[in-house]
């Protein structure tokens, strides 16, 4: 039986949804058109708190919170912006897209270093 690793699904993942650098999701940020969605855990967000705009969607509860049809859904998942999704390093949030995309949802991306490199490039910080 073949099995793949957690690092054989993020390259997978990677090669099927967009990949945008830090300074790319910063320059969508505040636009119309783009939600800026936040895939970490909530210790995480207690930590070190998230992108000022983002909405968080723990990795967790993705699917339920993008499905119209579950009681937990999140609007912002399915009011027709670009998601941009971001995790603490990447990981997570490639493979957040790709399930998301594998949902029906065609206008996904996720950010290469996700918070640290958002962080790094100058995004607001906001304490949760």
């Amino acid at each position: 039986m073949t099995t793949k690793s957690a690092k054989d699904l993020v390259a997978e993942a990677n090669r099927e949804v967009d990949t945008l650098s830090a300074e790319e999701a910063l320059a969508r940020l505040g636009q119309p058109d783009t939600m800026l969605v936040d895939v970490r855990e909530g210790e995480e967000l207690a930590k070190a708190g998230r992108i000022a705009g983002a909405v968080h969607v723990p990795r967790g509860f993705l699917e339920f919170q993008a499905d119209p049809e579950s009681p937990t859904h999140k609007a912002e998942l399915g009011d027709g912006r670009r998601l941009v999704l971001y995790c603490g390093s990447g990981n997570r949030s490639a493979l957040a897209a790709k399930t998301l995309k594998d949902m029906g949802l065609r206008s996904v991306a996720h950010v290469a270093g996700g918070f640290s490199a958002l962080e790094k490039a100058g995004a607001s910080v906001e304490r949760v």
